[in-house]
């Protein structure tokens, strides 16, 4: 038996509801259902208990201080489960909640709504534990969501204290039923209660020493953020790789120095395992620099997962676990489309604010959680531009938002500068230091080498060979096609040259085409015609008119009779050029005499 000491007499509705709970307990323990009546007699410590023939001593067993008031222990009962086997349910059951009624409807004491508090509690404890479990908030973020429900929505709210007991129970049972918590990644950085800001007489007088840079010369800074873009398949993987191996032994490499050998965690989410070591395997590096590499750099093979909650959570963890002693220096993500996290809106790197949040609530966060002053490098691809625009500005080919360039430090773009040329140029923009000059790269005998474009041919100079015959090859065969074309009456602007002959004769493209045949108009082997009317033709809609050549005729449709030999041939005019490209200024000029083919100085061939 279970007795109850009441502090007050209980009359009138009380006693209905007092009565109702014992009934209710009885239930679900399996015992006497009698206990709903206020008449069943109560046993008093000292006298004898007959029944069923035989007689027991009323004896109290053990007391508890423990009290209630009547609503809570109306709550109480109405959350207590039956007891395993000999139990039954209340009566009239009753479903759990909804989080989301929860959350928004107050409850008060004493089971006047449609759950007790208890039940409120419970489910909104359970859920912002959740929450919690699975890295979406923080356990700080957690327990203030607890306290404000509890503040809101509790009448009255129940004491810390008893608040705290409960959600450290039901945060022990959680993870007792689903395992170690996911924590989120919150940024360790001391929160700015001030706006910082300096006089410039203190800028002026601050003469501390500068940070060490991570990559020199200011390529990498104390917390800054490198992004490397290039097309598909240019090789920047590969530069990256070769990069980080020196990084991490502590040698330059291509003109970029480390003050020592850099602890680098390389999150590369493209290359299996087994490629991913066959190209390590193939690296063309002295054995002695692969040394001193070897357990400074760590490698993921190809990952599935993006870098949300979930995932900056894991690459901390292997973060820790591959450098517990020392601070990571440098922590490398390729690429950033495989990783990306686009936040809550699920928007795609081309949006600004999914590009905004991966940076500041993803990569800055998992950054300030490992070291706030490790370097970032992000590996991003490139859209495809025309060689001016590459040439005018070629980091406006970084893919995706235009947020990612005004957030990094620094920029480095490879691209091949020409199509037929194993050559790279890797444009370089820095944000905390003087500009460096672009570099000519190129990968020799399995090691990348940066080429000086003032000695190119000592480099390479049968590879230059062969690339100055295949274009004077071009050469040769744009200029006679033009010949036997005028012969046959037609005559070409540029562009209609360039559109009729592409891939033909082996000319390769439209741009191509095009190319050499500015770099002919330069050198004076072109020269052009601006009123076609003489042979037949309308004016040319064309800046520089129809093409012309050294020694080009056209038939007229007459025929000419040799008075020696009564011969019978087609008749034909000389095709003369009126205009010429200024070799200085690239301006249309007019020809002095079209009967005399003038070329630039040192330009005849």
């Amino acid at each position: 038996h279970v007795w109850w000491k009441l502090t007050e007499p209980a009359e009138a509705t009380d006693l209905d509801r007092l009565c109702r709970l014992r009934g209710e307990i009885a239930l679900k323990v399996g015992g006497d259902t009698h206990f709903r009546s206020a008449h069943q007699p109560i046993r008093v410590p000292g006298t004898v208990y007959h029944k069923g023939g035989l007689a027991r001593l009323v004896q109290i067993r053990e007391a508890t201080e423990l009290e209630v008031d009547l609503a809570e222990m109306a709550e109480r009962v109405a959350d207590m489960p039956p007891m395993a086997g000999v139990g039954m349910a209340s009566a009239e059951p009753r479903e759990k909640p909804a989080i989301d009624d929860v959350l928004v409807n107050p409850v008060h004491e004493g089971g006047a709504d449609d759950w007790s508090r208890f039940e409120g509690a419970s489910a909104a404890i359970g859920y912002f534990l959740r929450l919690v479990h699975e890295g979406r908030i923080s356990l700080d973020e957690g327990w203030t969501a607890i306290c404000g429900y509890n503040a809101a929505m509790l009448r009255p709210s129940w004491p810390l204290d008893r608040l705290k007991r409960e959600t450290n129970r039901l945060w022990e049972l959680h993870i007792k039923r689903h395992g170690p918590p996911l924590v989120r990644l919150d940024s360790t950085a001391p929160a700015q209660t001030d706006l910082p800001t300096f006089t410039l007489g203190a800028l002026l007088d601050d003469t501390s020493p500068m940070p060490d840079d991570i990559i020199g010369p200011r390529v990498l800074t104390p917390g800054g953020l490198l992004v490397l873009g290039g097309a598909p398949k240019v090789g920047k993987s590969d530069l990256l790789i070769a990069l980080l191996v020196h990084m991490a032994a502590g040698v330059p490499f291509l003109g970029f120095t480390p003050p020592r050998p850099l602890r680098i965690f390389y999150l590369q989410a493209e290359i299996q395992y087994h490629y991913l070591r066959e190209r390590m395997q193939q690296i063309g590096l002295p054995p002695e620099l692969i040394a001193a590499a070897r357990d400074n750099l760590i490698v993921t093979p190809k990952l599935r997962m993006l870098l949300d909650a979930e995932g900056s959570a894991r690459v901390a963890e292997a973060i820790r676990a591959a450098f517990p002693d020392e601070p990571l220096d440098i922590l490398c993500i390729d690429p950033i489309r495989n990783l990306f996290d686009g936040g809550p809106e699920g928007g795609g790197e081309n949006d600004n604010a999914a590009m905004m949040f991966f940076l500041k609530d993803r990569v800055e966060v998992l950054r300030d959680h490992v070291n706030p002053d490790c370097g970032v490098i992000l590996v991003h691809h490139t859209k495809k531009l025309s060689k001016h625009q590459v040439k005018e500005d070629p980091f406006l080919a970084l893919s995706g938002a235009s947020a990612l360039r005004g957030f990094y430090t620094t920029g480095l773009i490879l691209h091949r500068p020409e199509e037929d040329s194993t050559q790279r140029r890797l444009e370089i923009e820095l944000r905390n230091g003087p500009a460096l000059p672009a570099k000519l790269v190129d990968k020799l005998d399995g090691e990348w080498v940066e080429i000086n474009p003032m000695n190119e041919r000592l480099v390479r100079s049968e590879v230059g060979a062969k690339y100055d015959a295949e274009r004077d090859r071009k050469r040769d065969v744009i200029l006679s096609l033009l010949l036997d074309e005028a012969a046959e009456g037609r005559l070409y602007t540029i562009n209609q040259f360039a559109e009729a002959f592409e891939n033909k004769a082996g000319l390769g493209g439209k741009d191509s085409i095009r190319d050499r045949i500015a770099v002919q108009a330069t050198k004076g082997a072109i020269k052009f015609i601006r009123d076609g009317a003489p042979y037949g033709l309308g004016p040319s809609r064309s800046r520089f008119g129809y093409l012309c050549v050294e020694g080009m005729v056209m038939p007229t449709g007459g025929e000419e009779v040799d008075p020696a030999t009564g011969e019978v041939t087609p008749a034909s005019v000389a095709v003369l050029p009126t205009h010429y490209k200024s070799p200085q200024t690239g301006a249309l000029l007019e020809v002095e005499n079209p009967n005399v083919w003038v070329y630039p100085e040192g330009e005849r061939p």
